[in-house]
């Protein structure tokens, strides 16, 4: 598995800061055992280097319901509901192809074809196929970079990575799943290696670096418990992965109050 995502110490210990000094307390216990399950609108734009295959990118309907699907039941624990809103598909193959954090591609993307304001999830699906795009399956913007720049905020997928894709071993909707993580303000497992404030979550066991595959019993730091390989934000197969810890719904639903005003 290969994400995008990728924050400096000094970039997260700012994002951090500011997340302490402004951030939206819980509702009352009243109040939140009363309250529906809130519920994200997705904006689906689905980006094609042909209008006439699935190969070429242009994903069926039924695989984005299925990726929604997918969504539901794995925040379900965390009381986060998703619901599609619209879907838009694009040729265009540039797009397509170079599509990656910070490219010319990307943003013109974006900026062409983001809805909605910060509590709307968009995703793009896309080929990864050259450049600095290539290889990857997915990345995000974070809840706190919304503010100075709201044109970044999204998901960008590989689109084979989508439940019945071609990606071998990543074809389950997982990848969706991991950078909807970022996107509601949880970092990789992995942050940080095994020493400081890691991923900022106390019940994400250290982890020295992404794991691969399956590897039960992996141990890359001493103390605090073996890897969290089951995690959805660290780097294992599609079928490895079945969990968010109790600390990670907290933290998401503190960053989601804060920053996107999604009251959990």
């Amino acid at each position: 598995r290969t994400c995008g995502v990728s924050i400096t110490e000094e970039k997260k210990h700012s994002h951090e800061a500011h997340f302490r000094a402004n951030m939206v307390p819980p509702p009352s216990t009243a109040l939140f055992e009363s309250a529906p399950t809130p519920t994200v609108s997705v904006y689906f734009h689905v980006i094609s280097k042909d209008d006439s295959t699935a190969a070429g990118g242009n994903i069926p309907d039924d695989m984005i319901a299925s990726q929604i699907a997918v969504l539901n039941e794995d925040y379900a624990p965390s009381r986060l509901a998703f619901s599609l809103a619209n879907t838009t598909r694009t040729v265009n193959a540039d797009w397509f192809s170079r599509a990656a954090p910070g490219s010319t591609e990307q943003t013109d993307m974006k900026r062409t074809l983001r809805q909605g304001g910060a509590d709307a999830l968009n995703v793009y699906t896309v080929g990864f196929e050259s450049g600095d795009a290539a290889g990857l399956l997915g990345y995000s913007a974070f809840p706190a970079d919304y503010l100075d720049d709201p044109v970044e905020d999204g998901v960008v997928i590989l689109f084979s990575s989508l439940p019945g894709g071609s990606a071998q071993n990543y074809n389950e909707g997982k990848t969706l799943t991991h950078e909807a993580g970022h996107w509601v303000g949880l970092y990789h497992t992995f942050q940080g290696g095994c020493d400081g404030s890691g991923d900022e979550v106390s019940d994400t066991p250290p982890e020295a670096s992404p794991a691969s595959g399956c590897p039960s019993g992996r141990d890359t730091c001493s103390g605090g418990g073996v890897d969290p390989i089951h995690n959805y934000m660290d780097y294992s197969f599609d079928s490895c992965m079945s969990e968010f810890t109790f600390g990670q719904g907290a933290r998401l639903a503190a960053q989601l109050r804060t920053y996107r005003g999604i009251v959990i």
